[in-house]
């Protein structure tokens, strides 16, 4: 039974989202405090996960079409939509409440620290909008990004107790980041997609459109990489190694997807989406290196 409340997390993808938080507070403190890097890292895993598992609660009929999600948990009969539902409601609760001890004397009224504000507010437009979305239009995508760009900003939320141009550079990274991630894999998935009634690959088809929104995208990702070598704040800064580094880091990525427009082929979606992996934790382990290590 406790593996598939497990599954019910998708660890891998929140694993992967925590490591952005995580990322954003070691670019972000002046005084490292333990205890709320745990707290962040507990309580932005059980934030993610409760999403994820919502996700799965709402798209449990749609997930039994795909072979990709058919053998989840809901899927398989293995859990029943009440104990999921418990589930998810409960580990939500538990990390809302860990990210709200998190600077709490910079909470909103009193009640909700930022960091706890910025774990709900993903939450909920990755339930309530990302997951409806899906069906009706590819504005999902659009949706879905902010969701997905907010860890990098609540790493830097939680140790900065700041919102500033630093995190918000931070979160457009990420938000740009993700289209091109996106509409790799809803390339590769199309026809399971399809079969469920998910509008997920722009256009419908197969053809340049997508590509070329993966190009222009990255493009203003890369662009937006590199903005902290030109204007520095008093934490996030870029050495002379870091930007040529990140910019050849981008380029290769952009051309990834330039790849893809010129062939239209599932193998260069394929080779996008594992790029797109690599490309985001290598940029953010860069960002740190220099932080620590890298001078001008």
């Amino acid at each position: 039974m406790l593996k598939y409340f497990f599954q019910l997390l998708k660890f891998r993808l929140s694993i992967t989202v925590v490591f952005s938080a995580m990322i954003g507070y070691l670019l972000g403190f002046d005084d490292f405090i333990w205890r709320d890097f745990i707290y962040l890292t507990i309580g932005g895993f059980l934030v993610t996960g409760s999403a994820n598992a919502f996700n799965q609660i709402l798209e449990k009929d749609k997930d039994k079409l795909m072979k990709r999600t058919s053998i989840r948990p809901l899927p398989q009969n293995k859990l029943s939509v009440f104990q999921a539902s418990v589930f998810a409601t409960l580990i939500g609760c538990i990390g809302l409440f860990l990210l709200n001890q998190i600077n709490p004397e910079g909470s909103f009224y009193g009640i909700m620290s930022k960091s706890s504000f910025f774990g709900l507010i993903s939450i909920l437009l990755y339930v309530l909008s990302y997951t409806p979305l899906k069906r009706l239009s590819t504005i999902s995508i659009f949706v879905g990004a902010i969701p997905g760009a907010i860890p990098f900003l609540l790493g830097y939320v939680a140790a900065t107790d700041d919102f500033g141009i630093a995190a918000g550079t931070l979160f457009a990274i990420q938000f740009f980041w993700q289209f091109p991630h996106f509409i790799a894999i809803a390339w590769v998935q199309h026809e399971d997609y399809k079969k469920a009634g998910f509008k997920m690959l722009f256009g419908g088809k197969k053809n340049k459109y997508p590509p070329l929104i993966s190009i222009v995208t990255s493009i203003f990702m890369v662009s937006i990489s590199v903005i902290p070598f030109f204007c520095q704040t008093s934490q996030l800064t870029l050495s002379i190694y870091s930007f040529i580094l990140i910019l050849l880091l981008g380029i290769w990525f952009t051309y990834k997807s330039i790849l893809l427009y010129q062939n239209t082929d599932d193998l260069s979606a394929r080779k996008l989406m594992i790029s797109s992996f690599l490309y985001l934790p290598v940029m953010q382990i860069i960002y740190v290196i220099d932080r620590f290590i890298f001078k001008i």
